[in-house]
């Protein structure tokens, strides 16, 4: 897939009055700030015009960025969480909800876990339908709106319709239909939803949480208004091993380092064995399903929304690389335990081996549980023990937890998903708006080869290595002093496998602005990264056609060891900056715009 083009403008950002305090993860229960009394928090933040202007903020569909006071509210646990929103319209409204009978149909709403096997909430829909003899229908919603408001990527559009497809013929063989409808306006999604349930004479709907801030909100009022309409909603916990909230420090705080984090989601799973228990797929349902739902059976799953088409040569390159599947994604974990994960712990940061799993692309759209990956990779081991056995083993689990970790962070923090930095004093660091060195990034023209190369991967397959997504944010953030909110756009609008959890995470954990960063001063140098993840220069050569005929340690820096006159023909540019002067304004502002000492 082509870049995007660049929507930075020159300029910097100015750097705000430093009066932004740091976040904490007090869990002290103080009264929340009525609607009526917030109104003073619904300022825009003093640079929301910057962020709009930037791409940064689509104020199409969302608020100015937020004020750090706002921020603070969140913090200071004055402000309810989109997460305590859905708790409480369903623990508000159990003891009605169960009192509703089943009527014709049981319904469960597939979001992002397009699987059969081992998904709590369709699994417990099944066994609602089955105790009552009634059919199940499984529902997917496209929202060409959504796809935009939640900048995703086309590459993953197309990966998810794929997966439907499979999906819904895996449904088929049970004898469950698989209803797939594209409503246009976001904001409709809801009413439509009912509208369904009544047509259907459902009267249970059952969904996985999802932790993003929209589809907390969403559900929160749904769950009320299926009420309203004599209907029962489930929201069950799913996506995470451990649910968000489920672990707390000795204080009560919610963990923002993982190291801790980590250790406590170790012993819980150990404690609470029955939390790695697979769900069973769902039964097959009556006879009469086939007959009873038979416009279901025959509808069909729609192509791409206008504004998230592929080429037809992408679309054919894409479904070469990137099968579509539960049954894909099982065969490629089970490859990957048996022949890889056993030296993943040395061989994991090297992106010319393939050394990874590849799996982050169906942990995304749902087609594999972490649950059963944590299980297969664990029946592998010589322990049950998640922190004993083989190392590789021991690494891949706690990858796989990073992805656990950073929805709790979102449920609990959940201004990240709102443009705001984790640490809201870092929205005074006085960040560039360069059109150039932006578009240089983007399309892997920066002179720097590994930054290069890796943004080539992406623009190219729809996916990068995990060392070379550190590489690059830092190279934006650091080297470019460009806002990372932008890098972290681009990524989700370039990824097959983006994760909005995951995706901040790690930007915030390379610009430094994050939950559990690298410090500030820390600033990695592309040219050492490149001689010690890509020695030989193989994952470079692969994807920078323009250097495959240099040789030796050349490759790493062309124009710097005697090589620039065949990189100039061959088309490759020389470095747009330089790394000690990059690293030195870099220091000086991040200093500046955090107060600390320049002198």
């Amino acid at each position: 897939m082509p870049p995007k083009k660049a929507t930075a403008k020159s300029g910097k950002r100015k750097a705000s009055t430093p009066v932004d305090s740091a976040p904490t993860n007090g869990a002290s229960k103080k009264p929340k700030i009525s609607s009526g009394s917030s109104e003073h928090l619904r300022q825009p933040h003093t640079h929301a015009k910057e962020a709009e202007e930037n791409g940064i903020v689509l104020r199409k569909y969302y608020p100015h960025e937020m004020s750090n006071e706002r921020v603070n509210a969140y913090n200071n646990d004055a402000l309810p969480r989109p997460i305590e929103l859905l708790e409480s319209a369903l623990s508000e409204t159990k003891s009605e909800r169960e009192k509703i009978q089943v009527k014709d149909a049981v319904v469960h709403w597939f979001k992002c876990d397009l699987r059969t096997k081992d998904n709590k909430s369709l699994h417990l829909a099944s066994e609602k339908a089955k105790e009552k003899g009634v059919p199940l229908i499984g529902m997917y919603i496209v929202s060409p709106q959504d796809f935009e408001a939640h900048l995703t990527a086309p590459v993953r559009v197309d990966f998810i319709l794929r997966t439907l497809e499979v999906l819904k013929e895996d449904l088929a063989k049970l004898d469950i239909p698989l209803y797939v409808e594209t409503v246009e306006k976001r904001k409709a999604i809801p009413g439509r939803i009912l509208e369904l349930l009544k047509e259907w004479g459902a009267s249970h709907l059952f969904a996985n949480v999802e932790y993003e801030v929209d589809e907390l909100r969403r559900e929160a009022k749904l769950v009320r208004s299926c009420l309203e309409n004599g209907i029962a909603m489930d929201v069950v916990p799913d996506t995470c091993v451990v649910s968000p909230g489920e672990l707390t420090s000795g204080s009560g705080r919610q963990y923002s380092v993982y190291s801790p984090w980590y250790r406590a989601w170790v012993a819980y799973i150990h404690q609470n064995a029955t939390v790695l228990d697979l769900f069973d797929a769902p039964s097959k349902n009556p006879g009469s399903a086939r007959e009873q739902c038979a416009k279901l059976f025959e509808s069909k799953i729609p192509s791409a929304p206008e504004n998230k088409k592929l080429t037809g040569e992408e679309k054919k390159r894409f479904k070469s690389m990137w099968p579509p599947g539960e049954q894909e994604a099982h065969e490629r974990l089970k490859k990957f335990c048996d022949e890889r994960i056993g030296g993943y712990q040395d061989h994991r940061n090297f992106p010319a081996e393939a050394a990874t799993s590849s799996l982050s692309v169906h942990f995304k759209s749902g087609t594999l549980s972490a649950r059963t990956a944590i299980c297969a990779a664990r029946g592998h081991n010589t322990t049950k023990k998640l922190d004993g056995g083989k190392q590789g083993i021991q690494t891949w689990i706690s990858e796989v937890a990073w992805r656990d970790f950073y929805k709790h962070v979102m449920a609990h923090w959940p201004y990240v998903c709102m443009n705001k930095p984790f640490k809201p004093e870092y929205t005074n660091i006085e960040w560039e708006y360069n059109d150039e060195h932006f578009k240089a990034w983007c399309e892997g023209c920066t002179g720097y080869p590994i930054v290069d190369a890796a943004m080539r991967q992406l623009n190219h397959s729809g996916w990068m290595h995990n060392r070379c997504r550190m590489i690059v944010a830092s190279f934006l953030a650091k080297h470019l002093l460009i806002d990372w909110r932008m890098g972290e756009r681009y990524f989700m609008e370039h990824l097959i496998d983006g994760d909005f959890a995951s995706n901040n995470g790690g930007w915030g954990f390379s610009a430094s602005t994050g939950v559990d960063p690298q410090p500030y001063f820390r600033i990695f140098n592309p040219l050492l990264q490149s001689e010690k993840f890509d020695n030989d220069g193989e994952y470079i050569r692969k994807w920078i056609p323009e250097l495959k005929g240099i040789e030796g340690k050349a490759i790493h820096e062309p124009y710097e060891r005697g090589k620039g006159k065949g990189a100039k023909k061959a088309g490759y540019p020389e470095r747009i900056v330089e790394h000690k002067a990059s690293r030195d304004r870099c220091l000086a502002r991040y200093k500046e715009g955090l107060g600390r000492d320049t002198a």
